[in-house]
């Protein structure tokens, strides 16, 4: 039973302090909140705007994305699609909407996202550019929620808000939780701070001129949103959040697929490290620079902590020697679970996501989930250490579809799953 316990609380500590400052750094975020002003920063209240969405291998996917955003009520877009190479029915697909006078088709031979990106980019035409990934579907209003985001003259991206659209099992559940916290709780503080480290590459809208000065993304990269973000604040460009502007895009719903994702976007993190790392708590950069010292930190300490502690456990319990041998480590441990679901329900009510209540049964869970990303962390350590190829390595697509109404977003019906 101690061994239980140990494990437990090694588990729990972690949520403890990292979810204890998630929610200490909110309010003071929000002190920040009413000093921002909208500015009109483009030349019409409805600029021109360039949609790229880069795609391989997305035939299962592709024609819900496109339909909901020509289906968003914005008039001055166009749709950039770009078949990076893609050996099934992508590019069939995309000709369906040949005929559409806003859809740009674009075909070249496979070289990545960053690559697929950086061709759509060079055939864009609109002062505000879209990066979409090609199984996000857009709500209602998408558009017009991202530019509201550009509300100062100093802001050069902004990122938009992602959740789940595939709800039919237990890990994209459990995923709905974690992006609520992760996705509308912290980045809502960061952005008020001026330290979001990243505009997603499920939605992300960038100033045209700030993409040009910056020269695109970096094809060497596998992180090429964050890599960007990062150079974005090198410039001197706040980022900003707008929690209201929503895509739905589907996340892994097997162990093995969530995997490897989380460790090509380590990678990608590790990469966009040593690529910037002297912004690393510099003051120079701002409340960002300083910020990327608690963020690396986290980022590469913990998980190591985390699993040293892990391994210590077993042979100390059975020496007699427990880890958490005192009545206040276990209060810590059961703190750390506290926390959690604190930080969970303030997060859903937050995007107002009150649907998503239902998988509060689900918390529990946290802990294992948190020390599955800290072995992330290091196997993506070890790979980068040994030069190991980092490749696109999308994720296996499944077009399931199980939020409720979501078919009526799209001009096309989509695939949904039952509850």
């Amino acid at each position: 039973m101690s061994v239980v316990l140990a494990i437990f609380a090694t588990l729990s500590f972690p949520i403890f302090i990292l979810g204890s400052m998630k929610i200490a750094y909110y309010p003071a975020a929000l002190m920040f909140e009413g000093r921002r002003r909208q500015e009109a920063i483009f030349n019409t209240e409805e600029p021109l705007i360039s949609v790229v969405v880069p795609a391989y291998n997305e035939g299962v996917v592709l024609a819900n994305c496109v339909d909901s955003i020509l289906a968003d009520g914005y008039p001055n877009k166009e749709v950039i699609l770009v078949d990076d190479g893609s050996t099934d029915d992508t590019r069939q697909i995309m000709e369906r909407y040949a005929l559409v006078p806003e859809v740009v088709l674009i075909t070249k031979v496979n070289g990545g996202k960053a690559s697929a990106l950086n061709a759509g980019i060079a055939r864009a035409n609109g002062e505000v550019l879209f990066f979409v990934d090609a199984d996000g579907v857009f709500a209602p209003q998408t558009i017009r929620e991202m530019l509201a985001g550009f509300d100062r003259a100093t802001v050069g991206a902004v990122c938009g808000n992602d959740e789940p659209v595939n709800l039919d099992r237990v890990l994209p559940r459990l995923a709905a939780l974690m992006t609520h916290v992760g996705t509308g709780f912290c980045r809502r503080g960061l952005a008020l701070i001026g330290c979001l480290p990243i505009v997603s590459g499920n939605l992300g809208a960038f100033r045209r001129h700030v993409v040009e000065r910056a020269g695109g993304f970096r094809e060497q990269c596998i992180g090429e949103d964050l890599e960007l973000t990062w150079r974005v604040h090198r410039m001197g460009f706040q980022v900003n959040f707008r929690p209201s502007a929503t895509v739905y895009a589907e996340v892994p719903a097997t162990c093995g697929g969530l995997w490897k994702q989380r460790v090509r976007w380590a990678r990608g993190f590790l990469q966009t490290v040593r690529i910037h790392r002297d912004m690393i708590g510099r003051s120079r950069y701002g409340p960002f620079g300083l910020f990327l010292t608690f963020n690396v930190g986290a980022m590469l300490v913990v998980p190591f902590l985390q699993l040293a502690t892990m391994v210590m456990v077993p042979p100390l319990v059975a020496a007699g020697l427990s880890p958490i041998g005192s009545t206040p480590m276990l209060i810590i441990g059961w703190l750390g679970l506290f926390v959690g679901l604190v930080a969970v329900l303030f997060a859903l009510v937050l995007d107002r996501a009150w649907r998503d209540l239902r998988f509060l049964y689900l918390v529990p869970l946290w802990p294992l989930y948190s020390l599955a990303m800290s072995a992330v962390m290091v196997w993506a350590v070890v790979l980068e250490l040994r030069g190991t190829r980092a490749e696109w390595n999308k994720l296996h697509r499944t077009g399931v579809v199980s939020r409720p109404g979501m078919h009526a977003e799209a001009q096309q019906p989509v695939h949904v799953a039952p509850e």
